[in-house]
């Protein structure tokens, strides 16, 4: 599974997303917007991009933290704690 999280610096939900992988025992690649590519050119790749982070697994854009977690948790890479 490859994972792509585009990340902004000092962003919680970044952090979070990143904590998220660790616990599915997942590796991914951080790429910071700002530093590692420019805002144009991440919009021009994903016009659907609304925020950070913005996660791409396998080439296919899944969103923020929020939608991330929900597929590993459907997926059975983590568990969402409800009984």
């Amino acid at each position: 599974m490859e994972i792509i999280i585009y990340t902004s610096t000092g962003c919680f939900y970044c952090v979070q997303v990143k904590k998220l992988c660790k616990r599915a025992e997942l590796e991914y690649k951080e790429i910071a917007v700002g530093i590692d590519i420019k805002l144009e050119e991440l919009l021009e790749l994903y016009p659907d991009c609304k925020g950070y982070p913005y996660v791409i697994i396998d080439g296919e854009p899944i969103g923020g933290l929020v939608e991330t977690a929900k597929k590993f948790v459907k997926e059975g890479l983590v568990s969402s704690g409800k009984r």
